[in-house]
Order: C-alpha cells, then sequence, then structure tokens
C-alpha cells in the first residue's frame, strides 16, 4: 500500500458528499489537502475540523462549468508552492432527469462535459506532468455506471468520455510509478445521487480512493466502490490486487 502520509492530495467537490468524506479518511491517513469548492466558504469548516487532526489545509474555489475559473484555481494551486501528487476528481454534476428524453436540450451536454468531462481532464493535464518528471503521483478521476438511460443522457455521456481519456492517458504512464484510474461509486444517497439511491455514502469508502493508495503501476482500471463496501483500507487493496 502506498504510503501518503505528508503528501499533498488536491480533492475536487471537498465541501460535501463523497468529496468531503474522501477528505476525511485522507486526512486520517496523514495527506495534506487542497480542497476545491465553488467558493471556498464552502469548506473553511471542514478545512478548520482537519486541520485539527494535525495536517495542513488549503481552501481553493472554482465554478468547474467555467474553464476560466478552472485555469485561475491551478494558478492560485501552483501560488501556494506545495508539490501536488494526489488529485481526487471527485466532483461531478447530473445537470437533469429528462423524462422527456428526445426535447432533450444541447446545454445539458455542454454543461455536463465541462463539469464532467474537461475540467476534470484539463486538472490532469495540469499536474501530470510533474507526476511523471517526479517519478510518483496519483490522479482517480470519478465515473457513473449509468447506462442506458437516455433521460441523463448529457451526464451519462460526459462520464463515458471520462472513461474514455482516462483508460487512453493511463497508457502512457502504465508501469510507472505514476497511476491513473477510474472509480465508480455506485449510486449513493448524496446531493446528486438524490435520495432515493439505495447506498449511504459512506459505503463508497474506501473504493472511491483505492486508486490513491494502490501501488502495483498499473492504470485505466475502474474501481467500483461497492465491492469494497464495509472493508478496510487494507482488505480492499488486497481484494482488488493491488
Amino acid at each position: 500500500m502506498t504510503n501518503l502520509k505528508g503528501k499533498w492530495a488536491l480533492i475536487t467537490g471537498a465541501s460535501r458528499g463523497l468529496g468531503k468524506l474522501s477528505a476525511q479518511f485522507m486526512a486520517a491517513k496523514g495527506c495534506n489537502l487542497i480542497l476545491h469548492s465553488r467558493n471556498k466558504s464552502h469548506c473553511e469548516s471542514l478545512a478548520k475540523e482537519l486541520e485539527a487532526t494535525g495536517i495542513k489545509v488549503h481552501c481553493v474555489q472554482a465554478e468547474l462549468n467555467n474553464l476560466d475559473e478552472v485555469k485561475k484555481m491551478l494558478a492560485d494551486i501552483d501560488a501556494l508552492g506545495v508539490n501536488v501528487e494526489v488529485v481526487l476528481n471527485n466532483a461531478g454534476l447530473q445537470i437533469a432527469y429528462r423524462t422527456e428524453y428526445l426535447t432533450t436540450p444541447a446545454e445539458d451536454y455542454e454543461v455536463s462535459f465541462n463539469v464532467n468531462t474537461i475540467a476534470p481532464m484539463m486538472i490532469c493535464y495540469h499536474f501530470l506532468p510533474k507526476m511523471i518528471k517526479n517519478g510518483f503521483g496519483r490522479i482517480v478521476n470519478t465515473t457513473s455506471g449509468i447506462d442506458r438511460e437516455p433521460q441523463q443522457a448529457g451526464y451519462s455521456a460526459s462520464k463515458a468520455a471520462l472513461d474514455k481519456v482516462t483508460r487512453d492517458l493511463g497508457t502512457t504512464v502504465e508501469g510507472t510509478d505514476v497511476m491513473i484510474n477510474l472509480a465508480d461509486p455506485g449510486w449513493c444517497r448524496t446531493d446528486l445521487g438524490g435520495s432515493s439511491a439505495p447506498n449511504a455514502p459512506e459505503s463508497a469508502i474506501p473504493g472511491v480512493i483505492l486508486g490513491a493508495f494502490a501501488d502495483d503501476k498499473k492504470s485505466g482500471r475502474i474501481f467500483h466502490a461497492q465491492d469494497y463496501a464495509g472493508m478496510t483500507l487494507e482488505d480492499a487493496l488486497k481484494k482488488a490486487g493491488c
């Protein structure tokens, strides 16, 4: 298992839901954290909570549908002068459920791709070169298992695109200590998943962060978090074969 104590991790969508749970888990493992949300103020209370455990925390902000804000956020992170070695692209947006799916507006695709595909890949492209230069890095992109539901076309298509570019990018670092993988939380009762979802948010831990701790130099996989619900990190990694 990779020891991440003292390393810096960026977590997008960290103010609530799976992002917040991931931040708390990573802090317990000694990671220093950069917490992203739409507004810094959304992460301030979490930052104070996690700083009390002895780690260092910074908060950054960006509306991921605004790519200029994403670029500014990345510049703000660079200005912190820390070495980001772990990225958890957790933030995502399910823009709408279109019962009349044949009237799905183009905006569903535009916004979904900005938030769920383009923004996370901009983040990957920003940090990956330094990871490669330093010989270490972990990136986990959060995907979705939604399939054959035209009512959620913008969301599912954007996540399918994220899967594709993540797997493609993974081939460039395969066999090295820079690893980029995917995590599918399953349908959880978060703000995105809604109250009817069958799984508690906590069930996605540790599955959604396995890629950060994996140590087998493999990239391009999808870790299905519900396969590891209720397990320790060590047992989950053993089950995953990494």
